[in-house]
């Protein structure tokens, strides 16, 4: 345990207490213990993320990309989703998205 909290940079007495549920840790914590753990925060707290994502390609292979960290790869999860929102709404009004030539005659 002592290894691990000076790992992910708290005391070992900080880390005992959040592993009883004395103590709630910040997302700071909650992000460098579970990127030593090499899992997503989510994961790491059992639960579901709070917006329901479809999993596509690009969103697994992001979270599966070793050399980021959890924030990176939030942050191009967070990118990726957006842009496809907006696709999304361009279509449902009827506009073509950017780089789409549906719309565009021959």
């Amino acid at each position: 345990m002592r290894q691990f909290a000076a790992m992910v940079g708290i005391s070992n007495p900080y880390l005992s207490q959040i592993e009883r549920n004395l103590r709630e840790p910040s997302e700071r914590v909650l992000d460098a213990i579970a990127e030593h753990l090499q899992m997503s925060t989510d994961m790491l707290l059992g639960q579901l993320p709070d917006e329901p994502r479809a999993v596509s390609g690009v969103a697994t292979a992001i979270d599966q990309d070793p050399d980021l960290t959890n924030a990176q790869r939030k942050a191009l999860v967070e990118m990726y989703e957006a842009f496809r929102e907006v696709t999304r709404g361009k279509r449902k009004r009827g506009r073509p998205a950017a780089g789409d030539d549906s719309g565009v005659d021959d």
